[in-house]
Formats: C-alpha cells, sequence, structure tokens
C-alpha cells in the first residue's frame, strides 16, 4: 500500500555520511529494521549508493547509505566513491553527520565540508558504547559547533535499539509533510541480484581480513530463478509446494595472482567458505533454496580503469 494523497503522512530523504568506518551501514541496517547494506571492518565496504526504506506510523524514512568519502586515495575506485557522496547529497531533505563519539578529526572535517548550504544536518556520535569515560564526552561535544551550524547533537550507539528509535524521533519532525515516495512495506530500492553480489563480497572481506587489499570485488555471471516445485508427482496445495530455487553464479575479480591464492586458500577451503556462509545468508534473505557457484578471477588495474569500474556497476 502507499500513502497517495499524502493527508496526515511525512516523508522524506534523509543522507547518511561521514568517512569511512564510522559504522554508517551498521546504522542504516538498524534504522532500517533489516540487512540491506553489508558491513565489515574493512575500509570502503560500501561502494554504491543505497536506499533503506522504514515506514512507520504516519511517516515514511527514506535513508541513503553513502561510501565513506575517501581523502587519501586518488585512484578511480576512489574518485567513484566520492561521486557517489557528492551525488546522494543532492536534494535531500535531512543529512545525518555520523562520527565516532569522541573523536572530530580533518577527514570528518572534510565531510562537512560537503554539506550542502540550507539543509539542515544532525551529528550523530557514533559508537557510544565504546566511550569508557562519559565524563569526557561533554566537553568533546561542546566544542562541537565550531565546525558546523548542527541542528542537533545525537550520541547513540547504532546496536542499541533504543537508540535508534530516540534518533527515528528526532528525525521526525523534520521530515515534510507529504505522500510517501515507497510502498509501505518497501526495504531497498536495490534488486535481488545487486544484494547477493554485496552477501558474497561481505563474506569475502570478513573470511580475508587484512590480507586482501580492498581493491577486489564480486560481479554476479548469473542469476535464475526456478519456479517452485511440487514435493511429489501428486497435485500439490500452495502451502505445500517447495521453496523457489535461485541459481546463481558470481566471479570474485582481484587485481593479483597472489590475492587469487588468498582467496582460495588451502585446497580450496577458504573460497568454500565463503560460499557456504553466503549461501547461507542469502537463503535466508531471498527466502530460496539458493545454489551458488564462486570463481576468482585476476583482472590487473581494473579499480584504476573507469571502463571496468562501469562494466561492473560502478556509477
Amino acid at each position: 500500500m502507499t500513502a497517495s494523497d499524502g493527508a496526515g503522512t511525512r516523508c522524506g530523504t534523509i543522507a547518511i555520511v561521514g568517512r569511512p568506518n564510522v559504522g554508517k551501514s551498521t546504522l542504516l541496517n538498524a534504522l532500517v529494521g533489516q540487512k540491506i547494506s553489508i558491513t565489515s571492518r574493512k575500509a570502503q565496504t560500501t561502494r554504491h549508493r543505497i536506499v533503506g526504506v522504514r515506514t512507520r506510523g504516519t511517516t515514511q524514512f527514506v535513508f541513503v547509505d553513502t561510501p565513506g568519502f575517501q581523502t587519501h586515495h586518488g585512484q578511480a575506485l576512489n574518485r567513484n566513491l566520492n561521486r557517489a557522496v557528492r551525488s546522494s547529497l543532492a536534494d535531500v531533505d535531512l543529512v545525518l553527520l555520523l562520527v565516532e563519539a569522541g573523536r572530530f578529526g580533518s577527514d570528518d572535517q572534510r565531510v562537512v565540508e560537503l554539506l550542502p548550504p540550507g539543509v539542515p544536518a544532525i551529528l550523530v556520535a557514533n559508537k557510544l558504547d565504546t566511550v569508557h569515560r562519559r565524563d569526557e564526552l561533554l566537553p568533546w561535544l561542546q566544542q562541537l559547533p565550531q565546525h558546523h551550524d548542527f541542528a542537533e547533537y545525537v550520541p547513540l550507539s547504532a546496536r542499541r535499539s533504543s537508540d535508534v528509535e530516540r534518533l527515528l524521533d528526532i528525525i521526525e519532525p523534520r521530515l515534510p509533510e507529504q505522500p510517501w515516495i515507497h510502498d509501505a512495506d518497501a526495504l531497498t530500492d536495490r534488486n535481488e541480484r545487486f544484494l547477493a553480489s554485496e552477501i558474497v563480497r561481505e563474506k569475502l572481506f570478513r573470511l580475508t581480513g587484512d590480507e586482501l587489499p580492498y581493491t577486489s570485488t564480486v560481479v554476479i555471471d548469473r542469476f535464475e530463478e526456478q519456479p517452485a516445485k511440487p514435493p511429489s508427482r501428486r497435485p500439490a496445495r500452495a502451502a505445500e509446494l517447495a521453496p523457489r530455487r535461485v541459481h546463481i553464479a558470481a566471479t570474485i575479480v582481484v587485481e593479483r595472482d597472489s590475492h587469487k591464492g588468498i582467496v582460495i586458500g588451502q585446497g580450496g577451503e577458504r573460497l568454500k567458505r565463503i560460499g557456504t556462509e553466503a549461501r547461507h545468508e542469502l537463503q535466508q534473505l531471498l527466502d530460496a533454496q539458493v545454489m551458488l557457484a564462486l570463481w576468482v578471477q585476476v583482472r590487473s588495474g581494473w579499480a584504476d580503469d573507469e571502463k571496468h569500474l562501469h562494466s561492473y556497476g560502478f556509477e
């Protein structure tokens, strides 16, 4: 159902921005109430503009997760990520600037300089659960107005549901009164093919850690859905139908032969584990029986080649 006339409804677009590794994707997933953006400790995990939708009561929140703004790398991939950040800040109703509680450095200031004039911004001090001396937080908060005229200052932990609901309460009255953009049950604007590539990439990064450079990506070569089949030859009721089946083939692209060995692991064990963990999560996400096949391909210099970036789905 979509609220079409706008009577008594609110809807607005909220950009989530910040430097790498401040917890933007974790916060997005918490705000939406379901995982739609992958997370890992590796910088540049988020590489695309991802929209997450939360409809609560008469209000629809349209959140835009962005890559971490890069200040130290000049290759084509990083320039692409920064373009995604800048474009996401166009035509939004509100900005959430995410920083780590107790820390505000030059990289954070670079993101502040991107904030569009005339658009209210809320500073969200995330990872409050990692601050051991809370008495030091107040002086830190008091010096933040010198960086920007923020509309609100919200310390929180994205992992605490009560904090997330409090943030939604703060955002809600700042959104315009207008019809909803998406259906009431919508969660994201991304399709299942994109989500499949992201889940595989998350497992790749989590299971290789610092061994594998960030210049690795995942390309979906095949995504085919087969209709559900009855469990036997006899006529079946709808409730007896087996779950749908999805066949996925994906290629993990790395830059060097040594990186290929890292991904495959001894006797192929690491690649097998990446596939197993990705398949299990995809089955829950897609509510389907998933068959997943993975390959690893070496393509030197892909992250600094605009043609390759476009072919891999970067804008």
